[in-house]
């Protein structure tokens, strides 16, 4: 029998854009991750509540990347956040935020995420994001896969290796509480959203609330108009918080069902992780501005090293304004439109997909506009049809450091978790000669 000679782009591939093309396989395994997911008896049915209410959450594929885009991702992450100690980079980006960005208390912001397309230019950042979900979910997830077959059998993140990423992910929060109270005790914690059963990722706040529990923390769920501001003291339900996850997208807590945790954050009363400061010197879309922009970098005082790195691996970002508008109108094919203090995707535009009215939107708004970069896409099986999914990769981290990569496959114009097929997906580590 003979083997047909694949095409010369094909050969061209790296051993990761191979898998993503030719590998069809299924890797998870159910059993596994309800083993990961209800490790503790008050989780119990947690997995079979998520799978039958949120089925697009979870993909049944994982996305392979190779160890020079892993290293790539890590070295960008370290790039920024290096940059992001920068006087004139702090002054420039708190310069625009509101005053309760100015203090910083101490705490380095817990599970950021750095997301990425991939382009044969290697990684490319999309955004920043503070309130960055998914992060235990995701460990879960890749500690519940298969080998697809035993020539990757090494690549695939097993349970032995991940095993310690739980205690990993508790100990950055008490890093955060000791950053800002040194040796104080820490007696409780609060995971805080408005409407939080309301949520989409609200199965993972079970999860943190379990971890904290573990460690011995009083730990609860909750609305942050449930709290209360009084005698110096942020309460809940009659009882001192020491410390707050939030999950919030009011990044500034400027509504008035935040006014007590906002008051609490201003006197320094409670350890809030992440929070509005992080927020304003790396989340808010403007920095991508700078962090695009090589002669500001120069002038604020970036290593060169730093400098080649952005400047290969950061979109050119610009300010929507008036006086750019015909320009960036005739432009737009080549750009993406997303609101400065945007998440989730949400009111973020393709510019080949805009009309004039959004577009009149857009100018009245504060946006910016980045240089339009496709995600890469995944072939996997939905209902027995081969089917091309875009995917963008999430780097969970910490101070400057990766913990996880993570990947969302989806199909349409932005992230979602509605696609047949698409959702969280594992990433699998391996080297450009795998498949060669």
């Amino acid at each position: 029998m003979t083997t047909a000679t694949p095409p010369e782009s094909a050969l061209n591939l790296s051993s990761a854009e191979v898998l993503n093309r030719d590998c069809f396989c299924r890797t998870l395994n159910k059993d596994r991750l309800r083993a990961q997911l209800e490790a503790d008896p008050s989780l119990q049915g947690l997995t079979d509540k998520l799978l039958q209410t949120r089925s697009n959450l979870f993909s049944s594929n994982v996305v392979f990347v190779s160890k020079k885009v892993q290293s790539h991702i890590e070295s960008v992450v370290e790039a920024i956040e290096r940059v992001a100690t920068l006087p004139g980079y702090q002054a420039q980006a708190l310069s625009r935020a509101l005053p309760i960005a100015q203090p910083a208390w101490g705490p380095r912001g817990a599970c950021m995420g750095y997301d990425f397309h991939l382009s044969h230019q290697g990684p490319q950042l999309i955004e920043i994001n503070t309130n960055a979900g998914g992060l235990l979910l995701n460990a879960a997830l890749a500690r519940a896969q298969e080998v697809c077959c035993k020539e990757l059998g090494d690549a695939f993140v097993t349970g032995a290796r991940q095993s310690g990423l739980p205690q990993a992910i508790f100990d950055m929060f008490a890093a955060e509480w000791q950053l800002q109270r040194g040796d104080q005790p820490w007696r409780s914690v609060l995971i805080v959203d408005s409407a939080p059963k309301a949520q989409y990722l609200a199965p993972e706040f079970e999860l943190f609330r379990q971890l904290f529990a573990q460690h011995g923390l009083q730990a609860h769920i909750a609305d942050p108009a449930e709290l209360v501001w009084q005698g110096g003291q942020l309460l809940y339900q009659n009882t001192w918080v020491d410390m707050v996850y939030n999950r919030l997208t009011d990044f500034y807590l400027e509504e008035p069902a935040h006014q007590a945790l906002r008051q609490a954050y201003e006197a320094g009363a409670v350890v809030l992780t992440p929070h509005p400061n992080r927020h304003a010197l790396l989340a808010d879309k403007r920095n991508l501005i700078a962090l695009s922009n090589d002669t500001l970098l120069t002038a604020l005082g970036a290593s060169t090293a730093d400098r080649k790195l952005l400047a290969a691996s950061v979109p050119t970002t610009r300010l929507v304004t008036q006086e750019r508008a015909d320009e960036l109108w005739a432009q737009r094919r080549q750009l993406f439109f997303k609101p400065v203090a945007g998440y989730g995707a949400k009111a973020a535009y393709r510019g080949d997909k805009l009309t004039r009215r959004v577009w009149g939107e857009i100018l009245q708004g504060d946006f910016v506009a980045q240089t339009l970069v496709p995600p890469a896409e995944r072939m996997i099986e939905v209902d027995g049809v081969l089917t091309d999914l875009k995917f963008d990769i999430r780097a969970f981290t910490y101070g400057g450091r990766v913990q996880l990569l993570a990947a969302r496959i989806y199909s349409g114009q932005t992230t979602n978790f509605r696609t047949p097929g698409g959702g969280f997906a594992p990433v699998i580590v391996v080297s450009d000669e795998e498949t060669r």
